[in-house]
């Protein structure tokens, strides 16, 4: 079977890795790709976003199966082209991946259908966002409603902190169209974890839990990032919790969006605040976690190409996934001044020494080769991941692993998973 990846990034990275082990994969193929993927399958000079450059690789190349990995190509529609074309893919169509192209509209759809998420109003103008504000003196959460990725949300702790959000969203633009349309909500106060979750037309099947660490720098302080690390499992979520978030928001939100005209199929990530009310929905996003991809997939026991071609052919029901019982940590090493301006072109060193460390495998998310070394070409440059018989002993492989790749102004965060570890110590 000849397989496509969509996407250049750690998370493309971590599923072409996963897709690669495979017994039915013959050969793999990524679009644009990455140093990391090129060492699993042969990159192709496509961008993500070139839909008609892709649609003609998949036919002329004969790919029995694409994977879409970044949410831009899935908004722009490439499962309804590739469908069209009778080629399979695994993704949402462009309606059904509104759920995260617009954060107004999939709001929408969870309150029509009593998904518990925050209080919220869609605005337009800036000036009725202004009025809002001014009418509400309780900490607010101002978000472009577009594709911002995942650099969009500001967590405002007044109401001169959430003008100025406003300000940058609406009039200055800093996330171009993605800002046309701004959402304000309640802050919602709690513990965040990632839910994913594979559906198909008639079943719903969740992962393992996970837990994003948003913030730029350590205790969840700075700006918000794409994110700077993850871990798997997450203490947040137990039994119960997990039971009450495939009750309360999956299963309404999945009906509510077939009821609205955009049956989902694929892979639903669900962003939770797990609040002393219960869960409740922070957002939703159309593809797989950008990092809790990484900690997900190489606990992944299963055949990630049996898991696509049964949720394509709504089969969910019949299959069960198997994981490694070990948690694993994702640490991102990210250039300095991300998420804001950063250089490019910086020499990488000691890959080498962390690939060889017992159980750390290091995705590449923003990397350059030439000349036979590697240079840093983005902001997110690796998502350094490990497996530990604890979550501790987790965290410990992939920060050794870290601190033997250098590159100049290189920036992680040195608390992840700290808090899932407390969680766990407070149990």
């Amino acid at each position: 079977m000849k397989i496509l990846v969509v996407g250049s990034g750690g998370r493309e990275h971590a599923l072409a890795w996963k897709l690669a082990q495979s017994k039915s994969c013959t050969k793999l193929f990524a679009a644009p790709g990455n140093p990391g993927i090129a060492q699993v399958g042969q990159c192709v000079p496509l961008k993500a976003d070139d839909l008609d450059g892709l649609l003609g690789f998949a036919k002329k190349e004969g790919i029995d199966l694409t994977l879409v990995g970044p949410e831009q190509a899935l908004t722009l529609g490439i499962v309804d082209k590739f469908q069209k074309a009778g080629l399979r893919i695994f993704g949402p169509n462009r309606e059904a991946a509104q759920v995260e192209g617009s954060k107004a509209w999939s709001k929408t759809v969870m309150m029509h259908h009593a998904v518990p998420t925050a209080e919220f109003r869609a605005f337009q103008r800036a000036a009725d966002a202004f009025r809002y504000i001014d009418n509400h003196e309780e900490p607010l959460v101002v978000k472009a409603s577009g594709l911002a990725a995942g650099k969009g949300v500001f967590v405002c702790k007044d109401q001169a902190e959430a003008r100025r959000a406003v300000e940058l969203v609406m009039k200055e633009k800093t996330f171009g169209d993605a800002g046309r349309t701004v959402v304000i909500e309640e802050r919602l106060v709690g513990e965040e974890a990632s839910i994913l979750a594979l559906v198909d037309e008639s079943s719903i099947y969740m992962l393992e839990s996970s837990q994003d660490h948003k913030a730029a720098y350590d205790g969840d302080q700075g700006p918000n990032t794409g994110g700077m690390g993850a871990t798997s499992p997450a203490p947040v979520v137990s039994d119960r919790i997990q039971a009450q978030i495939e009750r309360e928001i999956l299963v309404p939100m999945v009906h509510g969006m077939k009821t609205e005209g955009a049956p989902y199929q694929g892979l639903l990530y669900a962003g939770i605040m797990v609040t002393a009310g219960g869960p409740k929905v922070l957002e939703f996003n159309a593809r797989f976690g950008d990092p809790e991809a990484q900690p997900l997939l190489v606990r992944l026991k299963s055949d990630l190409v049996e898991i696509l071609e049964a949720t394509i052919d709504n089969r969910l029901d019949q299959i069960t996934l198997e994981w490694d019982e070990r948690p694993a940590v994702c640490v991102v090493m990210a250039s300095g001044g991300y998420p804001d301006k950063y250089e490019k072109g910086k020499e990488i060193t000691g890959l080498q020494a962390a690939d060889a460390m017992q159980d750390v495998i290091v995705f590449h998310a923003g990397t350059h080769e030439e000349g036979g070394k590697l240079y840093t070409d983005g902001g997110r440059i690796l998502g350094v991941t490990a497996l530990g018989a604890t979550l501790s002993d987790a965290r410990d492989r992939a920060y050794d692993a870290v601190r033997a790749i250098k590159f100049h102004r290189a920036h992680w965060r040195t608390d992840i998973g700290a808090k899932a570890i407390r969680r766990l110590a407070e149990a």
